[in-house]
């Protein structure tokens, strides 16, 4: 464990996901979240932003926030509603207004001069399209020293025994913007989306139990019980974003190897195709202690019973 908690900023698109996320990141004795930007990706900006200040909100942090992307960069993307829900937090409804408000700063600007500051302990950690990343590194590539490593969600290693040909989400949204962050070979901890679906999903009666511990518990329910992942025989909630987080402050409960990684950004958008090398610039997660996975959720989520949520 580090002597001193990570300093992060946290690229987000909430989304039932990332907004999981954002109250175990924002509530963690490991992490000192330092900026919020958001993104569009799973939902439009302004429903993504909104969130992230509900998010807030509801945990009582006062924590800055900046706009970023309302599209990629080079094309237009969809959004993922279809699972995420019109208002982006699955069957939890927010309301339309938010204490918190955003800086005025955009967020590459406002990540620019917060790394520039820094001392080049500011880890990224990206949990939507990787459109503002991006955007930071061709905009100032002079910041790219100060950036000790990138930390995301997203993609799904095409040509690895037992993965189907998939593309996945955040990036096929703007693969472009991906291939500016694996060209500037930033150091990468990449979490790909077959480990949140297969091997760290909670399941139905987890789900089910989380409504008893505490109101944050009861929130995730009331957001998970319209976020079932598609595709599977089981009803299962998948926890990308979140093993993104702890990937990157309980390594030792992920398994990385080392690896290149080229995306596609022509005929198959977004498909990302690897290579493991004792070299590589990319940590890719493959395993994950499930029972310990599990069992740190349970614990930071019990810490939370001081928090009381109006629904």
């Amino acid at each position: 464990m580090n002597a001193q908690p990570y300093k992060l900023i946290i690229d987000t698109d909430p989304g039932v996901d990332d907004a999981v996320c954002l109250i175990y990141a924002l509530t963690d004795e490991r992490a000192q979240t330092l900026l919020l930007t958001t993104v569009v990706g799973n939902i439009p900006i302004d429903t993504a932003t909104r969130n992230t200040l509900h998010v807030l909100d509801i945990l009582g942090k006062d924590i800055p926030v900046a706009q970023g992307y309302a599209t990629a960069l080079h094309r237009i993307s969809e959004t993922a509603e279809f699972i995420h829900q019109k208002e982006g937090l699955g069957g939890y409804i927010p309301p339309k207004t938010t204490t918190r408000k955003i800086i005025k700063t955009d967020a590459v600007e406002a990540m620019y001069d917060l790394l520039k500051k820094g001392d080049g302990d500011i880890i990224p950690v990206v949990l939507g399209p990787q459109t503002n990343i991006g955007a930071l590194l061709k905009k100032h590539p002079d910041i790219i020293p100060k950036i000790p490593k990138i930390a995301f969600m997203g993609g799904s290693p095409f040509g690895m025994e037992g993965y189907p040909d998939h593309i996945s989400f955040n990036i096929s949204c703007d693969p472009e913007a991906f291939q500016i962050v694996l060209d500037s070979k930033i150091p990468l901890l990449m979490l790909p989306s077959d480990v949140g679906r297969r091997k760290a999903h909670l399941d139905e009666e987890y789900v089910n139990v989380l409504k008893e511990v505490n109101d944050v518990g009861k929130l995730m329910y009331y957001m998970y019980g319209r976020y079932w992942e598609p595709g599977y025989p089981d009803k299962r909630v998948a926890t990308n974003d979140v093993c993104a987080f702890f990937a990157l402050v309980y390594p030792e409960l992920f398994t990385t190897k080392k690896c290149e990684i080229t995306v596609n950004v022509d005929d198959a958008p977004g498909k990302t195709i690897v290579e493991f090398c004792e070299d590589g610039h990319v940590d890719l997660v493959t395993e994950v202690d499930r029972a310990g996975f599990i069992r740190l959720l349970n614990d930071n989520l019990k810490k939370l019973d001081h928090i009381k949520i109006k629904f």
